[in-house]
């Protein structure tokens, strides 16, 4: 789908944006390449106010927890903090796929210990991983 490397000490949520934008998803027919995901599953470091209002804008679902200190800064606004955002916790379960697909990532010795020291080297060593992970699943588990 699509791939950002960024330096370890850069935050994720800077980055939820130009990854969303890099997604290009070919359809199985005629036509234009998808765009645009239906949602997004983030964990609450991803849950920054712009993040919510710059998904909605795009017309993207995004499941997310409430951070407890906005949770207390609406809440301390009264009627003008306005409604808490939707979350669907039953959908929220299926991060661990997510989850799960780092951890199996990470079994890769030179992705975790990130010997390639070019993040170009690194990047296309993590989307041959990956590729892998994905020959190796059997094909009724596939979309």
């Amino acid at each position: 789908m699509s791939v950002i490397v960024t330096p370890g000490q850069a935050g994720d949520n800077p980055q939820l944006m130009p990854l969303l934008e890099a997604i290009d998803v070919p359809r199985a027919g005629r036509g234009r390449p998808r765009k645009r995901p239906e949602a997004v599953l983030a964990d609450k470091a991803s849950a920054h106010p712009s993040t919510r209002r710059a998904l909605r804008e795009k017309g993207i679902r995004f499941i997310c927890p409430e951070k407890s200190d906005s949770r207390a800064r609406r809440k301390a606004l009264g009627s003008r903090g306005g409604r808490p955002p939707s979350f669907n916790a039953e959908q929220y379960k299926n991060r661990n796929v997510v989850e799960r697909c780092f951890n199996r990532l990470k079994q890769f010795r030179d992705l975790a210990t990130r010997y390639a020291k070019r993040a170009a080297y690194w990047r296309s060593e993590l989307i041959i991983a990956a590729a892998i992970l994905w020959l190796r699943e059997p094909l009724q588990d596939r979309p």
